[in-house]
């Protein structure tokens, strides 16, 4: 079998022009980035606001496994297959991290015959989004410490400064630091910290923004810190919007790719899911709306994670409501959920499946019951699955009333896909009653717990004392009315990553919160979760390679 890198290397790639022609794109609505990218620009939206809006297919997933789940696969697969039954399809992704690229994860490009291309320039630096991102960040830090050494106007507290610097890359080494150091004219020392890129604010801002005026608005309204009485400090007191939007410019036009099937795709913004909202940005899709017939689009991790925020902050914030959610799932993924131990995953082994598949079946009562939305689930299939474990887990979602298909886009790209397009379709025409999981003017822990107890099925919530401390504080300065984005461990719907499959009885556990006012949101950090990852033992990079010719070995 090739690798993913040698089937995309090997894959014949359209000019970007013949993507943009296909979408109806004239020659001043884009610029090229190469021959096989390119920007779109942004303020189309407001030039196609009267052309109808596409329908939207959400695809999520059963919590994550190292067995795999395969679905950035399923949603290019999907995207393809549609394409090939005729409709006119965009597809919806987020941009890669390098954190996971050089770490443990891999890239977000899809994997065998189903992939967005080029996937090595999509899973290195692609257009340079992430690093504006970052350079934005940064500035933004910079001005800070800047207008504290220069004699502090704003009378800041250097020890509540609560904008952290960021980098695009997993470092342990600088989640807690000490900076400003070496006398006087290095700064004022304080404590500081990164965070990786993917969840800065600032990504959040550039994703749930939906044009240049609203980024730079957004921006201004970041809290950076608080004076010594308690008043938050903005961005746009330290007047650094401007600043930050122009380096910002170009990273907000979507970026325009494809598949190896030359199916459209935006590929742009890229938070993560665990530990910010998870889904591509708000331009992109509403733009894709505008292009196409259908959208598919993703979203991070798991239905507790990723599938809420789209829900509960990305679709309340732009307006976007879904006609349909596949939820991939593999018998592999199940059985790890069930028990299984890793060298036995190929082995049939109804038991551990039987245990397992109660995270696939929580996860379709939570779209159909918690949201009210009709679900598709997609069974990616591996090489191991055995025909009796597939009817297994085919007569289980059918008991429940839901539609399942064998997906086999991995291998067999679009064709491996039209039984779920064809269902999808079915499921798109299905009637909807889309809801949230919460209401807006509910109080912030309130919020939390219909996500805990609705979402995660946890029995409650306990809040630290210091996260009781800030909710009170948020509260009281106006942003109590602000949805909730809950970090947590993706693997599991508890805050502890080893409850697997469908646990019950458990707390959800709440440390920190923060104030995100310029995305709009306020965060929860649960259990153990960290917004700057480490390294694993073994990393990615090791592998990772370039020969003389400049060919790229070892990305997946």
């Amino acid at each position: 079998m090739k690798t993913d890198i040698q089937i995309a290397q090997e894959a014949k790639i359209l000019p970007i022009r013949e993507i943009a022609e296909k979408v109806g794109l004239s020659e001043d609505e884009w610029s090229p980035v190469g021959h096989y990218k390119a920007k779109i620009d942004s303020r189309l939206l407001s030039k196609y606001k009267d052309k109808p809006d596409a329908k939207v297919v959400l695809v999520t997933a059963i919590n994550p496994t190292p067995a795999g789940e395969g679905k950035t696969t399923t949603t290019v697969g999907l995207g393809d297959a549609l394409n090939r039954l005729g409709e006119k399809v965009m597809i919806c992704l987020r941009e890669p991290s390098l954190g996971p690229v050089f770490g443990v994860k891999g890239g977000a490009a899809g994997g065998g015959y189903a992939q967005v291309i080029p996937m090595e320039d999509i899973n290195l630096h692609f257009t340079g989004d992430i690093h504006a991102i970052t350079a934005a960040n940064n500035l933004l830090a910079a001005l800070i410490d800047n207008h504290i050494y220069q004699g502090n106007e704003l009378n800041i507290d250097t020890r509540r400064v609560t904008w952290r610097r960021c980098m695009d890359m997993n470092d342990r080494q600088l989640r807690s630091i000490v900076d400003g150091l070496a006398g006087k004219a290095n700064g004022v020392p304080r404590e500081d910290g990164f965070d990786i890129t993917v969840a800065s604010e600032v990504m959040a801002v550039l994703c749930l923004s939906t044009d240049i005026v609203e980024l730079k608005k957004n921006l201004s309204r970041i809290v950076v810190g608080y004076t010594r009485e308690g008043t938050p400090i903005s961005c746009g007191q330290l007047k650094a919007q401007g600043a930050m939007s122009a380096l910002l410019k170009e990273a907000f036009n979507p970026n325009l790719a494809q598949t190896l099937e030359q199916t459209p795709a935006f590929i742009h913004g890229g938070p993560f899911a665990n530990i910010a909202h998870g889904c591509n940005s708000a331009i992109a899709t509403k733009l894709g709306m505008k292009m196409s017939d259908i959208v598919v689009t993703e979203a991070g991790f798991g239905g507790d994670l990723g599938a809420e925020k789209f829900i509960d902050i990305k679709c309340r914030k732009s307006g976007i409501e879904p006609s349909a959610v596949v939820i991939v799932a593999t018998v592999r993924a199940l059985k790890h959920h069930g028990g299984s131990p890793k060298d036995e995953l190929n082995k049939e082994n109804l038991d551990y499946l039987a245990n397992g598949i109660k995270n696939l079946t929580r996860h379709l009562e939570n779209m159909d019951k918690v949201f009210g939305l009709p679900a598709v689930v997609a069974i990616n299939r591996f090489p191991s699955d055995t025909e009796a474990e597939l009817k297994y887990v085919f007569d289980t979602v059918q008991a429940m009333g839901a539609t399942v298909s064998i997906s086999e886009v991995f291998t067999k790209g679009g064709e491996g896909g039209e039984d779920l397009a064809k269902k999808v379709l079915a499921a798109m025409d299905k009637p909807s009653k889309f809801k949230f999981s919460y209401e807006l003017d509910q109080p912030i822990r309130a919020k939390i717990n219909d996500i805990a107890t609705k979402v995660y099925r946890a029995s409650g919530v306990s809040v630290s004392v210091e996260a009781a401390k800030t909710i009170e504080e948020i509260e009281a300065l106006g942003y109590g009315n602000l949805p909730v984005c809950i970090a947590k461990t993706q693997y599991s719907f508890s805050d502890d990553p080893k409850l697997l499959g469908a646990p019950e009885g458990f707390e959800v556990k709440i440390r920190q919160v923060r104030l995100s006012a310029g995305a709009g949101f306020i965060v929860a950090i649960a259990g153990d979760i960290m917004t700057m990852p480490g390294l694993p033992k073994k990393p990615t990079a090791e592998v990772i390679d370039m020969d003389e010719a400049g060919v790229i070995s070892g990305l997946f």
